[in-house]
């Protein structure tokens, strides 16, 4: 009894479409929607938007305007305006948020209307339609995505599924798909908002712009609370994210364009961004309402997790909800305010103004004073009055917003602190919130922080309130939004006097850091930027950052940061960097692979010029850090950068400066970006940060504990147990001759452990391919690590195996060029067979074939490897290769074949057979491949005339009764009769099917062909009329 379960793609989409039934679409199949047909207005199928749905709700949902102003909406929505699909999906994205203006005449008058696609307001006087296999063509491609959602006729979102029990298959093929159908029917992008991918457990959201890393799950169903493992990720999705109320506010409020200065990135809002800004929108109405209490609270997402993008959404959102309200975005430097100001400054369109930037507190008064409302950016100094001056009260308007950026500083307090100036005469100072209340008396307060709030912190609470939503380390990690930040201790000693404490001058120093530093601190902080920056120190840290990082860079690509105590050791300490490495170093700043970013002024020393740069310099290396192309991989910084500083490849920073608390936190973040195959950011540290950090941690979950700060051992742990686990699963394999200085012997031992591995079987080989990858990901976090040195060459000879076997693989996901190239420069430095894996044939000392020839020169060759296991797998990859050659043209072959070759790989699978005699099989079926595509040159028949001949005669009884020349009598004439009768379209029309049947029918009938073997033939000849429609 058969006892393997199955579940196809095609009943996924069955599930699929029953779920986006009970949310509230209409479920229908793309049969229904041929060009011509009784439910569709498509004249071609070239049309993606169903132009009669879309033009009925234009009419209901703007009943104010003519036809002839909905025409031209239609024909603005629908005709592309430029040839790039960015700049139409952007403009189309436009049309949603904005409406479509469409100028005609009143009388003697023109005016314009505004008539919109959708009814925000009531989300069910939209159509919801979930269409499958909805067949497009463009140019000579034709394509069916799964699954497609229209709403009011228009296709915002492309579902793309892969069977769900098919380990061969899973999200990236998905992923690969949409890429494909991006290239080859863009006009269908032009209207997405929404991508997604699922392979039925698994599932993943994303835009046209994301890469398959940014494509995020959704994790709840109400916005309340997470699913867990009772509902598939799919499931979780379609009822929690394109349930239609959700899908139409994403699409209005949640989704953003942005140039980065090459590229515009479409970005749409993670789940935990959409409902903390929903629940911070509906606590802004309560706290600014005329009973509220002015504390909206205080929305804490770890860093990392966009909440950049957070405040950007929630100002684009409360703007519309509050009837354009003032926002006062507060930061309490002013680099922050650069970081933060640009980044709504390149989301001026969902915010629907440009933000302004207080230069000074004239400035500020002037911008609040504006009743129409606005965003403007200021830093929290500003509300500091002069000495001896009470605030003066700036606007007392109630739609005020205060929207502060790390909202758990220690000045935000409201006591009073007695304070010892230069003069030595004492003046109160107040926290920032007294001045804050004073300036804007009836403004409400929020507070974004990537950091929790201390528990000892009372001050933040009473400004701001509680907690809105908490996105932690935890949910971040496990929702791939961030990685895991590992802790590598390199201290560096300090010499300091004996009896000297450091903690507490350390304490002092951070305490007083944002205040007037009295000369007692500096005196303290002298001797401690002494000691650190002694040459002697900064010889041996320069020495050994660059023996670490360039064993990090042969492990794995990325970027770095160097943090140091002051800007004079910052500029020693890269001094004592180009000595060992010149080449590093470049006047030039577009060149040169290491810089200093920090501020200075006329006053500094003149050696230290060269080193300060202006605003422009600054944002010129920040782009310079966030191209991974350009040669610029290491910056030192003093405090630059710290915070708000967004690099993905940035994967190792480099401690040597004191910190505590949330600046601790914040710094460390840099390197936790999602970025490629990145497992971790790590933390190395020169100067003893461990105490600070777990202190720090304090704050944080049980769970978020263990996401920051784990021991770089932790990755040494698992390397050593996933390098166990390959050595058990090589054991019986002789590979320790991969170290041999003879490039040949290298070669034949990679393809000797091939072979071996092959041998396995493909759940030992997937094993062995998922270990690598495993081993990979934790040797790159510990590649500098005595344990790691010594597994070092086998690490890079296992990936080479691996990279190998993925170039052999025939069903599995294959790696692109780039991902190989990628790959391959990592082994570079201790790589055994670098240039070996770039070419599988070539490894093998074979020449790469013709596959539509497959000489008997080539067959011999592959006969001859030593490497019988190898021997089979490629020439199935070729067997394969060449039946999918023929299944484009002929059923019967193609079906013959794959048939043979099944069972000849089962048989070996099986071990059933030896493995020389699988070899001759498939040798001999290649030569019968070859003769079959020649025999039609031989019959006199043309390709399509031997595949119609074939359907005919594959039943033995039809050639013994009518012979050759009658059957090709029939092929012939059947081929003229189809390709005359033959539209693009008619395979899915219903009409032209039954016609083209009647057709074959008559003409079977005409020359006599077996009546009960008709029906059998008629099937076949109508599915080798499909392939034919298909290459038209």
């Amino acid at each position: 009894m058969q006892n393997d379960f199955h579940f196809t793609e095609a009943e996924l989409e069955e599930t699929t479409l029953e779920w986006l039934e009970e949310v509230g679409y209409t479920a229908l199949s793309g049969s229904q929607f041929e060009p011509g047909g009784e439910l569709s207005s498509r004249q071609s199928y070239n049309d993606v938007v169903l132009v009669d749905h879309l033009k009925s709700a234009l009419i209901a949902i703007n009943p104010e305007v003519t036809m002839e102003v909905v025409d031209e909406a239609v024909r603005k929505v629908t005709i592309p305006q430029h040839p790039k699909l960015m700049v139409n999906n952007r403009t189309f994205h436009k049309y949603i948020t904005d409406g479509i203006d469409v100028e005609t005449r009143e009388g003697i008058n023109n005016v314009t209307k505004k008539l919109w696609l959708f009814d925000f307001k009531h989300p069910e006087n939209n159509e919801f339609l979930a269409i499958n296999q909805f067949v497009i063509q463009e140019g000579e491609k034709e394509k069916r995505p799964d699954v497609i959602l229209f709403v009011n006729g228009l296709p915002l979102v492309v579902i793309e599924l892969k069977n769900a029990t098919n380990e061969n298959v899973g999200t990236s093929d998905a992923f690969n798909q949409l890429q494909t159908y991006k290239s080859t029917i863009p006009t269908l992008f032009h209207f997405n908002e929404i991508m997604v991918i699922s392979d039925g457990f698994n599932a993943k959201a994303g835009t046209i712009s994301s890469n398959e890393e940014r494509f995020m799950v959704w994790r709840t169903m109400d916005g309340q609370n997470e699913t867990g493992t009772a509902h598939t990720q799919l499931e979780v999705l379609i009822k929690g994210m394109l349930n239609p109320t959700v899908l139409l506010d994403l699409i209005r409020h949640f989704i953003l364009f942005k140039d980065d200065g090459r590229d515009t990135i479409k970005i749409l809002a993670a789940y935990h961004q959409y409902h903390a800004v929903n629940r911070a929108v509906e606590e802004t109405k309560r706290a600014a309402s005329s009973e509220g209490d002015h504390k909206i609270g205080v929305v804490w997402h770890t860093q990392g997790s966009g909440k950049s993008l957070s405040m950007v959404f929630y100002s684009g959102k409360l703007i519309q909800e509050l009837d354009n309200p003032t926002i006062v975005v507060l930061t309490d430097r002013n680099d922050l305010d650069d970081q933060l100001f640009l980044t709504f400054s390149q989301s001026s369109e969902i915010l629907r103004q440009s933000p302004k930037q207080a230069e000074s507190r004239e400035d500020l008064r002037s911008l609040l004073s504006v009743e129409a409302g606005g965003i403007v950016f200021t830093t929290m100094q500003k509300f500091s009055p002069d000495e001896g001056v009470k605030m003066a009260t700036l606007t007392d308007r109630r739609n005020v917003i205060v929207m502060a950026d790390e909202a758990h500083r220690s000045q935000y307090g409201f006591s009073g602190k007695l304070t010892q100036a230069e003069d030595n005469e004492y003046v109160m100072k107040y926290g920032y919130a007294k001045y804050l209340r004073d300036a804007l008396p009836n403004a409400s307060y929020i507070g974004f922080t990537g950091t929790p709030i201390a528990s000892t912190d009372k001050s933040t609470r009473a400004v701001f309130g509680d907690y809105v939503d908490v996105y932690d380390m935890t949910q971040a990690v496990a929702d791939g939004a961030t990685v895991k930040i590992y802790y590598e201790s390199r201290i560096i000693p300090l010499k300091l006097p004996e009896g000297t404490d450091l903690d507490p001058m350390v304490d002092e120093i951070m305490e007083e850091q944002e205040d007037y530093v009295v000369s007692k601190s500096k005196s303290k902080w002298s001797r401690l930027e002494a000691v650190a920056g002694a040459q002697s120190r900064l010889e041996t840290l320069a020495k050994d950052f660059v023996e670490h990082f360039e064993e990090r860079q042969k492990a794995s690509f990325g970027k770095s940061m160097i943090v140091t105590m002051s800007r004079r050791i910052a500029i020693d300490l890269y001094k004592e960097i180009v000595k060992l490495r010149p080449n590093w170093h470049s006047n030039d700043d577009d060149k040169g692979r290491i810089k200093i970013v920090m501020t200075g002024s006329s006053s500094d020393p003149e050696s230290w010029q060269p080193f300060i740069g202006n605003k422009a310099r600054r944002e010129k290396l920040a782009n310079r850090m966030k191209d991974n192309d350009d040669p610029l991989q290491i910056v030192i910084v003093r405090d630059m950068w710290l915070t708000g500083f967004d690099v993905p490849a940035m994967n190792t920073m480099y401690l040597d400066k004191q910190m505590k608390g949330h600046n601790l936190m914040q710094a460390i973040a840099r390197v936790n970006r999602v970025f490629k195959d990145k497992e971790g950011g790590l933390i190395v540290d020169y100067i003893g940060i461990a105490d600070s950090l777990k202190e720090a941690l304090q704050e944080y979950t049980p769970s978020d504990q263990e996401q920051a700060g784990v021991d770089v051992a932790t990755a040494v742990n698992v390397m050593l147990e996933k390098y166990d686990l390959i050595t058990e699963l090589l054991y019986g394999t002789n590979y320790e001759s991969f170290n041999s200085d003879k490039a040949s012997v290298k070669m034949q031992t990679l393809n000797n452990t091939m072979d071996y591995i092959l041998g396995l079987g493909k759940k030992q080989t997937k094993l062995f391919k998922d270990l690598v990858t495993e081993l990979s990901k934790a040797f790159a976090l510990c590649a500098t690590e005595e344990a790691a040195q010594e597994i070092n060459a086998e690490v890079a000879f296992f990936k080479a195996v691996k990279v190998a076997l993925m170039k052999l693989d025939i069903t599995g996901s294959k790696p692109t060029q780039k991902q190989v190239d990628e790959q391959l420069k990592q082994l570079l430095s201790k790589s055994v067979v670098a240039e070996g894996v770039v070419d599988i044939y070539e490894s093998l000392g074979l020449e790469k074939p013709d596959l539509s020839i497959l000489s008997d020169e080539f067959l011999a060759e592959v006969r001859a490897l030593p490497q019988k296991n190898v021997a089979v797998t490629l020439l199935e990859r070729l067997l394969r290769g060449k039946v999918k050659s023929i299944q484009r043209t002929n059923l019967v072959q193609s079906k013959k074949f794959t048939e043979m070759l099944n069972g000849s790989i089962d048989k070996y699978n099986k071990r059933t057979i030896e493995t020389s005699k699988v070899i001759e099989e498939l040798i001999q079926m290649a030569k019968e491949m070859s003769e079959a595509v020649q025999r039609g040159e031989d019959l006199g028949l043309s390709r399509d005339e031997i595949a119609f001949y074939d359907a005919l005669a594959d039943h033995e009884t039809a050639k013994e009764v009518l012979g050759d020349d009658t059957l090709k009598a029939i092929a012939h004439e059947l081929t003229v009769a189809i390709k005359n009768n033959m539209s693009v379209d008619w395979s899915v029309r219903e009409s032209a099917r039954a016609k083209m049947r009647v057709t074959v029918r008559r003409l079977l009938k005409k020359y006599g062909y077996p009546p009960d073997l008709q029906k059998m033939a008629v099937d076949k000849i109508v599915q080798q009329a499909e392939l034919m429609a298909g290459s038209l």
